[in-house]
């Protein structure tokens, strides 16, 4: 490892970014220095990924998950970047810095980017991100504990409940209409209802609401 090890901070609220910068910069590190570079938006930090793939990659480059374009046609994330990082920048560490900390969020980005570390936000501090920096160069991944809480309750779970049924109770966590989530798990309003029916039996809330079936749900860990 070369003594100064290079770092990217994506994230559109530019005090956080300057905050990781000033905390890692200030940080003491046995065999090497730290160097944070900002991007204070999703544009400014896709030019600097593709930009510094051409030249000298990051060694690490952290990226917060609701980042959108101001002129955006449709929804770009912290997950297109990190998928961005993984094709262009291969030898780049990814890792995410969330205010997410449900366990639909974090497994989701954990299957589709396969990241090297995953920050909730509240329990980011200049302890948790030295010990990020040194694991993710070493000995990936590094998982702060709410993250880690949510993946062990995802493990736990894994057999019972398969990826439909996981996006349809998603969807009513966030109030969305039956009949606009069949569309969206490409199923038929009473395949959506009767699905609904089947997960409350497998809670233990056969006799609840929405509601109660959201509530039962997410102490499981299932959203």
């Amino acid at each position: 490892m070369s003594d100064l090890v290079r770092v990217l901070a994506v994230d559109d609220h530019e005090m956080i970014v300057l905050g990781y910068k000033y905390t890692l910069e200030a940080s003491t590190f046995e065999n090497f220095e730290v160097v944070v570079n900002i991007a204070p938006s999703f544009m400014a930090g896709k030019a600097e990924i593709e930009s510094s793939a051409k030249r000298l990659p990051y060694d690490i480059v952290m990226l917060d998950i609701q980042m959108f374009p101001e002129s955006a046609q449709e929804e770009r994330s912290g997950e297109d970047l990190g998928l961005l990082v993984k094709k262009i920048s291969p030898s780049s560490k990814v890792v995410f810095l969330s205010s997410f900390s449900d366990s639909y969020r974090i497994n989701n980005i954990l299957k589709n980017v396969n990241p090297d570390g995953y920050m909730v936000k509240s329990e980011v501090d200049q302890k948790t991100l030295q010990t990020m920096v040194r694991t993710v160069l070493n000995n990936p991944p590094y998982y702060t504990a709410a993250a880690l809480q949510a993946i062990r309750r995802k493990m736990a779970n894994e057999d019972q409940i398969d990826e439909r049924d996981k996006k349809i109770l998603y969807q009513l966590s966030i109030g969305t209409k039956t009949k606009d989530i069949s569309s969206m798990v490409a199923a038929a309003s009473t395949t959506v209802e009767n699905r609904k029916r089947q997960l409350k039996i497998m809670l233990g809330v056969e006799n609840g609401n929405d509601f109660a079936l959201v509530d039962e749900a997410r102490k499981r860990g299932f959203i």
